[in-house]
């Protein structure tokens, strides 16, 4: 699939007016945003779960998007940087299919890169 496909240029300049989850670089500049979008469920400890997105592209404004999913779902989060694996976003509970709604409907990411691991 192309950038124009998920990305009209008004939409774009909707989103980032109206959300701000972009920063001011190009989207067709990275070669990043196509990669493989990895949404995980880690068992903490009894009934308490984590979920983690890895893998969305850098020019994201990752507190932004963290803070709205934590608003659409009533759960806590942060954003957690790694040397390897890079910006993490980790959310509390089961958010799997709630984020994989989420990023399709902003437009964050196709659905057809997103991974659902776990249970």
């Amino acid at each position: 699939f192309k950038l124009e496909d998920m990305f009209t240029e008004n939409k774009a300049d909707i989103k980032k007016e109206s959300l701000g989850f972009f920063d001011d670089t190009e989207l067709s500049n990275s070669r990043d945003f196509f990669k493989i979008v990895h949404i995980r469920l880690h068992q903490r400890n009894g009934r308490k779960s984590l979920t983690t997105i890895q893998g969305l592209c850098d020019v994201f404004d990752f507190e932004r998007i963290t803070k709205a999913l934590k608003k659409e779902f009533c759960c806590n989060g942060c954003v957690v940087e790694d040397k390897e694996l890079g910006t993490i976003i980790q959310l509390q509970g089961d958010q799997r299919e709630n984020s994989k709604k989420f990023l399709t409907k902003e437009r964050i990411s196709n659905k057809k890169i997103i991974k659902i691991h776990g249970i």
